[in-house]
């Protein structure tokens, strides 16, 4: 059973989490208890239980109680303090990573719009509880997982409920929000027969604004971008000699070679066949060069 006041510190051992928890913790605060002003270079969320305090950033100062919450952003100036008479009991989540601001954005939160509201309290506390209990399996391999699985609880948790309280929001400032899942769904699917089509009612807009939309954001069409994100992939898995020219292609969305082959030569001018043997030879060529330098 925990109590109103702990806090862990976490940092995972692996490189290739692009979501992972710093921190995290929950404390009853004393009387006028207060941080900053100062930054920080990571995400962190408060989430406040009970009583009441002041967010401040340097153009907005809110005044914050239960249910309600706010999200540093990185090497953004704020401070915040509790209330002298009512302070508040909060819990507090750090984290970075490659997908922290898709999962910000993904809350419709901002440096401009930090604070939200989410009322479940007993959610968020099981959250917490769950990344208490993963840290503490220091000899587990499954650690930095289950680490991971708790943090994502809790940012879903969030997501979920400020996406309900503010959807109207989504139309006139989430354009980025739509790039962010745009950028993310291609990512996802580009080894699958993608269709334009199928994304834009994934975002439930036309395909025509969501075009424009992309291209004002990107500089370029979605199916442009699509069209050039398989084929970096697939250089890089054409470094790979253990795939077949045939398997490349099927493993970026290409189920016809003789089509993957035309595209790849009329945009890196060379055949795939080409590329490979290019590639091998600056790799044989630097590994001539190495051993040239050990000998002196």
């Amino acid at each position: 059973m925990l109590g109103n006041d702990y806090k862990i510190s976490t940092y995972s051992n692996s490189s290739n989490i692009d979501l992972k928890l710093f921190y995290s913790g929950t404390q009853q605060c004393p009387p006028g208890h207060s941080w900053g002003p100062a930054l920080k270079d990571h995400y962190k969320i408060h989430y406040i239980h009970s009583g009441k305090g002041i967010f401040r950033t340097i153009n907005q100062t809110y005044t914050l109680s239960s249910g309600q919450g706010f999200l540093i952003y990185p090497d953004q100036i704020s401070s915040y303090a509790a209330d002298e008479a009512d302070p508040w009991t909060y819990s507090w989540v750090a984290f970075q990573g490659a997908s922290a601001e898709y999962c910000a954005a993904n809350a419709i939160l901002s440096v401009e719009q930090p604070v939200f509201t989410c009322e479940q309290d007993d959610v968020i506390r099981s959250c917490i509880r769950q990344m208490y209990e993963a840290s503490q399996l220091i000899h587990a391999s499954s650690r930095d997982l289950r680490l991971t699985a708790a943090l994502c609880s809790f940012l879903a948790v969030i997501m979920d409920s400020v996406g309900s309280n503010v959807q109207f929001k989504r139309f006139d400032s989430g354009k980025d929000v739509y790039v962010s899942r745009i950028l993310a769904y291609t990512e996802t699917n580009y080894s699958r027969s993608l269709r334009i089509e199928d994304l834009a009612n994934e975002l439930g807009l036309t395909r025509k604004y969501m075009s424009s939309l992309f291209k004002e954001a990107v500089g370029i069409s979605p199916q442009q971008y699509v069209f050039q994100y398989r084929l970096n992939k697939a250089r890089e898995l054409l470094k790979k000699a253990s795939l077949s020219i045939r398997e490349v292609a099927y493993s970026v969305g290409y189920h016809d070679q003789l089509l993957f082959s035309r595209m790849f030569k009329k945009t890196f001018g060379m055949s795939p066949s080409e590329y490979r043997n290019n590639e091998y030879d600056k790799m044989d060529l630097l590994k001539g060069n190495t051993h040239e330098g050990t000998r002196e």
